[in-house]
This record gives C-alpha cells, sequence and structure tokens, in this order.
C-alpha cells in the first residue's frame, strides 16, 4: 500500500516536472516569435525610408535633369533665333550686292552716250562739285560708243542710290569708285558724299530711338569727311567736308573739337561759302 502510494507521488512529481519543461520552453518560444517580429517591422520601417528616401533622390534627380534640358532648350532657342537674324542681314546684303553688280553689268553694256558728270543736289552753303568736261566728239561731228565702264557710271550709279536713300548701297558704289579710280576728278566728291550716307545713316538710327548705331554712324562720318580734306586737299568739296564734319561733332558732343575745326575752315577757305556758316557757327559757339 505504502509502495502504491509513493509510485503514485513519483508520477505525480515527474508529470508536474514535465509540464514545467514545457511551460518554460513554450515561453521561450513565444519571446523569440515576439522579438523576431519585433526585429522584422524595425528591419522594414527601415526599409521603407530608405525606400523613401531613393525616390526622393530620383525625383530629385529627375527635376534636375528636366531644369538642365530646359536651360538647354532656352540656350538653344536663343542661339536659333540668332542665327536665324544673321542669315535674314546676310540675305539682304546679298541681294543688295547682286543689286549693285547687276546695275554696274547694265551700265557696261549700255553704249554711253556723251553726258557731263551728275552734279548733287547741295546742302544749305555747300558748293557743288565742278563737273568732269566731256570729251571732245570725234570726227564726222558723233562720238563713238563704248561698252568699256567709265568713272561717271559708276558715280552715277552710286549717287542714284543716295538720292533714293539707299544709303549702304551708295557708300558700296562710291567706295568702289575710288577703288578703280583715285585720282579722277571727282573722287573728293565721292568720299565727301560717303561722308554725308554716314550722317544720313545716323540721322535714321536716331529717329528709330537706335542710340547706339547712331553714335557708331556719326563716328564713322567723321572718319570719313577727314578723308577729304586728308586725301583731297584741293577738291572742291573740302571746305564743305570741314563744315560737315564739324556739325557732326557737334552732334557728338565734342564741341571744343568742333569749334577747332570750324575755325581751322575760316583760315583755311576765308573765301568759300561755307566759311561764312563756320563764321555763324563760331559765334553761336563762344560766349559773349
Amino acid at each position: 500500500m505504502a509502495r502504491g502510494r509513493c509510485a503514485l507521488l513519483l508520477a505525480a512529481l515527474l508529470l508536474g516536472g514535465c509540464a514545467s519543461v514545457q511551460d518554460a520552453t513554450g515561453l521561450a518560444t513565444q519571446q523569440d516569435l515576439i522579438q523576431l517580429r519585433t526585429d522584422v517591422t524595425i528591419a522594414q520601417q527601415r526599409a521603407q525610408r530608405a525606400l523613401g528616401e531613393a525616390e526622393a533622390a530620383l525625383a530629385q534627380a529627375q527635376r534636375r535633369e528636366r531644369e538642365r534640358d530646359g536651360e538647354t532648350e532656352r540656350r538653344l532657342a536663343a542661339l536659333a533665333e540668332r542665327v536665324d537674324a544673321l542669315t535674314s542681314s546676310l540675305t539682304t546684303l546679298s541681294g543688295q550686292l547682286d543689286e549693285l553688280n547687276s546695275r554696274v553689268d547694265a551700265l557696261s553694256r549700255q553704249p554711253r552716250a556723251a553726258a557731263p558728270a551728275p552734279t548733287a543736289p547741295r546742302p544749305p552753303g555747300i558748293v557743288p562739285a565742278v563737273p568732269t568736261p566731256a570729251p571732245p566728239p570725234a570726227a564726222g561731228g558723233s562720238r563713238p560708243t563704248t561698252n568699256a565702264l567709265q568713272p561717271q557710271d559708276i558715280y552715277q550709279a552710286a549717287y542714284l542710290d543716295f538720292s533714293k536713300g539707299s544709303y549702304a548701297l551708295a557708300i558700296a558704289g562710291f567706295r568702289e569708285f575710288l577703288r578703280r579710280f583715285p585720282d579722277q576728278a571727282l573722287a573728293g566728291a565721292a568720299q565727301y558724299w560717303i561722308g554725308e550716307a554716314h550722317f544720313s545713316l545716323a540721322r535714321g538710327y536716331t529717329n528709330a530711338g537706335q542710340s547706339q548705331p547712331a553714335t557708331e554712324a556719326l563716328e564713322q562720318a567723321v572718319q570719313e569727311f577727314r578723308k577729304v580734306l586728308a586725301n583731297y586737299p584741293r577738291s572742291d568739296k573740302a571746305p564743305a567736308s570741314l563744315y560737315k564734319e564739324a556739325l557732326v561733332l557737334l552732334e557728338l558732343k565734342q564741341p571744343a573739337v568742333a569749334e577747332q575745326r570750324l575755325q581751322y575752315l575760316v583760315e583755311t577757305f576765308p573765301q568759300s561759302e561755307e566759311s561764312a556758316l563756320a563764321r555763324e557757327r563760331l559765334a553761336a559757339l563762344r560766349p559773349r
């Protein structure tokens, strides 16, 4: 009987011991699962943050790329506009050159009738250039025709452009005249009209509100007028070029230099009509 009770007690103890081991083992497994779940959750959160940062970096990179592409497109558009403007200007200049060449070719093919060189309309106080007299007629009372281009032909074509307001063409024509016939009697007058053409261009720029091109044209006009006296001091246009140079200098706000040129005109060409005009200008410039 006692042995039976002991056996039952031992069995109970053993069963109790096994239950405690199972309980301890179950508790340890549950803690491991909780820890593992926590680690997984933290890893997921870190992965999500990393993904968000990567997506933000990618969006920023794409935005910068779009901005660079936009800036590149703007620069390309500006460059294309500049190229178009230069192409248009080149086309215009090419057309003007073709027109001048066609006019010169037509004049060279036409028989030239005996006629004096054209006299330009003179501004107030400007002495007109003396035209070159026509050569004497050939025997028989008639002058033989020729297809050779004469100095008066180029001069006349250039002056026609000037009278029509085609100042760029006129400048090109008068320069061609001077290149071919630098010692011809009308060379001084041709140089004078180059200065007048630049002066007229300056007025056009001023009326259009383009101050920088106007100033550049005025400065060029001064240089061209000075060439008349420097290269053709005996030209009838020498006094006129001095007077016009002074007017341009006044436009350039250089009254002291203009006064010097006017005084030089009075002293060098005292009998010219421009000398009287120069005295009037000097009286207005000098304080009383």
